[in-house]
């Protein structure tokens, strides 16, 4: 069986790096290629990424760079039909919800490709999100739906989906963590910065509904400061609130110097050293998907700034709790936990390590 793998941004590393070590097991039977679209590539980043999950360098990289959702989707396109033409693979593997997600897979499908979705299902039922359009034109035209909960595999019932198609085979963001948890746990991260476990908060902020708009940002910046005067907050800050920021004249709501003090921003950080922060930090504050499952598994109280989630069933057994972005919200729900009061939230069931070898038993078992 001939499959190629599609990555496009940095969550993307994650989610297929367990499914490529699956696959190895497997020589005989796969034979895989690892595509990278270039739709988020940062040189320093991506190296970084790729060795810290143990992952081959990609064997294609469409450079396709940034652009506005139309152009990259377009020459995402343009580039995979070229690779999918020459290389013939029996099925395309995609994972998540971002722009390279939905081209590959209406690139593959319209040459007769069938295609596989990680982390099929998730819905926010917010058409405003990129990645929610993203998530509903890729899981109406898959072959194979893997899912990671019992919601997604509702609501792609509610949508018609055959039952056929889905496969409850658990997180593959999880195996990437269980996997590297004891050695990003020995790190001396903490000591460099000279923080204490548990003594610290980190952040992370990027959604235009948060950033792009002087008055929410500022805010929420408010409500942060104010955490920060209790235990300082570290911001591996995205370059679209940093640029924002600026923007708007806010930067002086951040710190940047030697001593972490306030709201401290770094330069993003690599999956290890930002595992390490998370895993040690007294609460995690974010707009992002990920970090939501992650620290649920971490045991790490969450608080959510976005008014929606495609990812419920964290806060049905996690310690996530959703605030939008009212400073009232973030400030009583961060007293909270500052307070001790923390909900002990449960492991998901299948969400054990184990998510990559179900993909790969489904795919040798009924992808033939």
């Amino acid at each position: 069986m001939k499959i190629i793998n599609i990555v496009g941004a940095r969550p993307n590393f994650m989610k297929m790096a367990p499914i490529i070590e699956a696959m190895n097991k497997y020589p005989d039977q796969i034979n895989h290629l690892l595509v990278h679209t270039g739709q988020h590539y940062d040189e320093k980043m991506s190296q970084s990424f790729f060795v810290d999950l143990g992952m081959p360098k990609p064997d294609v990289n469409l450079e396709v760079g940034s652009g506005s959702h139309a152009e990259q989707t377009a020459r995402i396109m343009v580039e995979f039909e070229k690779v999918c033409l020459r290389e013939k693979p029996d099925l395309v593997i995609v994972v998540g919800d971002v722009n390279s997600t939905m081209a590959c897979t209406i690139t593959a499908k319209k040459l007769g490709i069938k295609v596989a979705h990680v982390e099929a299902g998730l819905r926010s039922r917010d058409m405003s999100m990129p990645e929610e359009i993203n998530r509903l034109c890729t899981d109406v035209l898959c072959d194979y739906l893997f899912t990671t909960d019992h919601f997604a595999d509702e609501n792609l019932a509610a949508e018609g989906v055959p039952a056929g198609k889905v496969h409850f085979v658990g997180n593959v963001m999880i195996d990437t963590l269980l996997k590297h948890k004891e050695v990003a746990g020995k790190l001396d991260l903490l000591t460099q910065l000279e923080l204490q476990p548990k003594d610290y908060a980190t952040l992370t902020m990027h959604r235009p509904g948060n950033v792009d708009d002087k008055n929410i940002l500022q805010g929420i910046l408010e409500a942060l400061t104010v955490i920060a005067q209790e235990m300082p907050i570290i911001f591996p800050i995205h370059p679209r609130t940093r640029k924002m920021a600026e923007q708007f004249g806010l930067s002086h709501y951040f710190t940047c110097g030697n001593k972490v003090t306030g709201i401290w921003i770094t330069e993003p950080l690599g999956y290890m050293e930002f595992l390490h922060l998370n895993m040690n930090a007294r609460m995690v504050l974010t707009d992002s998907g990920g970090l939501q499952e992650e620290t649920t598994v971490l045991g790490v109280p969450c608080i959510t700034m976005r008014p929606n989630t495609e990812r419920p069933i964290t806060c049905e057994v996690g310690s996530n709790v959703m605030v939008g972005n009212s400073q009232e919200a973030i400030l009583r729900e961060a007293n909270k936990i500052l307070r001790g009061e923390v909900q002990r939230g449960q492991i998901p069931e299948k969400w054990d390590g184990r998510a990559a070898e179900r993909i790969v038993d489904v795919l040798l078992t009924v992808g033939r």
